[in-house]
């Protein structure tokens, strides 16, 4: 998971940009109402995140016993993530913010939706809030859905407020088959506490990464074969295990725990995949 800049918009700035052109007097006068609560709400919202209770977070349906849910829905597909409206520029603004346009619940796939931290069917205050807002990939979104947390530990990883790349929690283990393959898990640092762990647990869990890793690792070891092979045939193990030893320092460099880290991590630390269990017979 990659971490992001907390973004700079205000939930009510956003909101009352997303209304500003509704026409409907009565709709409009009703949504203008509710600016206050939206402001409050996200305030709430960051705070529960900050002191990890976002599981606890009040449900709200209808607001202000005016305004219903599907009203406020429609702020964020008609009036934001809807082309040529009034929030679709800072939809595109939170779209962007990614590097190289990953994904960072995944950090594998292309970015392509905004995902709701707590779904917009249960929680409507927070609809356009921008730190409820998440930039996803497809299969991320889908996947997550409007599933709700009950308790600390399944709350899934938030990628404005957690950071957990300042130590080494993704591993992986060679598995001595033909072709080799490598599976990929989670290994909790000493660091952390057993909410974060688990969190962390169910992110990865959640979100299928040991399956998308193991794929992905898989293309890539086809893809070393032939090299690994040259270096075998001249240098022997030790040439393999040096090649795959820097391939894992310079993904280290770029990104502690992606999966091509822990993939040449483990290996180079693999003396049968070194002696020649790369090779496919």
């Amino acid at each position: 998971m990659r971490s992001l800049p907390i973004p700079t918009l205000q939930a009510r700035e956003v909101f009352e940009t997303c209304i500003s052109r509704v026409r409907n007097p009565n709709l409009r006068t009703r949504l203008q109402a509710v600016a206050a609560l939206v402001e409050q709400e996200a305030a709430n919202f960051e705070a529960s995140v900050r002191a990890g209770t976002m599981h606890a977070v009040s449900q709200q349906g209808v607001l202000n016993g005016d305004v219903l849910a599907e009203e406020m829905e429609k702020v964020y597909t008609n009036r934001m993530a809807k082309a040529d409206t009034p929030g679709r520029p800072i939809y595109d603004a939170l779209l962007a913010a990614p590097a190289y346009g990953r994904c960072p619940l995944c950090n594998q796939r292309t970015v392509s939706t905004l995902d709701h931290q707590l779904p917009k069917t249960t929680h409507s205050a927070l609809v356009v809030a921008p730190l409820n807002l998440v930039p996803a990939c497809k299969d991320c979104n889908t996947t997550k859905l409007d599933k709700l947390p009950a308790s600390a530990a399944e709350v899934t990883l938030h990628p404005y407020f957690d950071n957990v790349e300042t130590v080494t929690w993704l591993k992986a283990r060679v598995h001595r088959t033909t072709p080799a393959a490598v599976e990929f898990y989670v290994e909790r640092p000493d660091t952390w506490d057993n909410v974060l762990a688990e969190r962390v647990e169910t992110h990865f869990t959640l979100f299928k990464l040991a399956a998308l890793y193991a794929s992905h690792a898989a293309e890539e070891l086809a893809g070393q074969q032939f090299i690994l092979a040259q270096l075998h045939a001249t240098s022997g193990g030790t040439g393999v295990q040096e090649h795959l030893r820097d391939q894992a320092i310079t993904r280290r460099n770029v990104q502690l725990n992606s999966w091509q880290t822990a993939c040449y991590a483990a290996l180079a630390e693999d003396d049968w995949y070194c002696d020649g269990g790369f090779r496919v017979l």
